[in-house]
């Protein structure tokens, strides 16, 4: 299983996330656009993931409702491209902290049988970015990320 990367430097407004998945490029876009699939990977697990809007197309939009024992946690934003197998570029804006939205740009890299991931969030303001950061995002990003790669895993064996 591969490893996510960050790049948080200070001062910045940005976030960038890296991690080669051991899975075909259109095996990881498809858990990643899938409504069905989505909960399956989306977060830590230990929340269960609810797709309430999952219009995953260019001008569509979305709405993921998380919840746990400690509270309910939700997301959303529109897509501004999606490109299949190789580009999503979305909002994202987490509804208990409202006004604070941020542009994610996702390219998947075909590396032959292999798949770089590459994420850039741009954040409102360095004090936004910080603020996400400080909420925890690298280790909720983690374990989503190796949950991301399994379930691709999975969807290339055809299981």
């Amino acid at each position: 299983m591969g490893k996510t990367e960050f790049v948080i430097e200070p001062g910045r407004q940005d976030v960038v996330m890296e991690r080669t998945f051991d899975a075909p490029r259109e095996a990881v876009f498809r858990a990643m656009t899938d409504p069905e699939l989505i909960p399956r990977w989306w977060g830590p697990a230990k929340y269960e993931v609810r797709v309430e809007k999952g219009d995953i197309r260019t001008g569509g939009a979305w709405r993921f409702l998380t919840s746990g024992d400690d509270g309910e946690f939700n997301f959303h934003g529109v897509f501004h491209e999606v490109s299949a197998p190789d580009r999503i570029v979305q909002t994202f804006e987490y509804e208990g902290a409202p006004g604070h939205v941020s542009l994610e740009t996702v390219v998947l890299e075909d590396l032959g049988g292999s798949t770089r991931y590459r994420a850039v969030s741009v954040f409102q303001s360095v004090e936004d970015r910080d603020a996400m950061v400080a909420e925890g995002m690298q280790e909720g990003a983690n374990e989503g990320m190796d949950r991301l790669e399994e379930l691709a895993s999975e969807i290339a064996r055809g299981a």
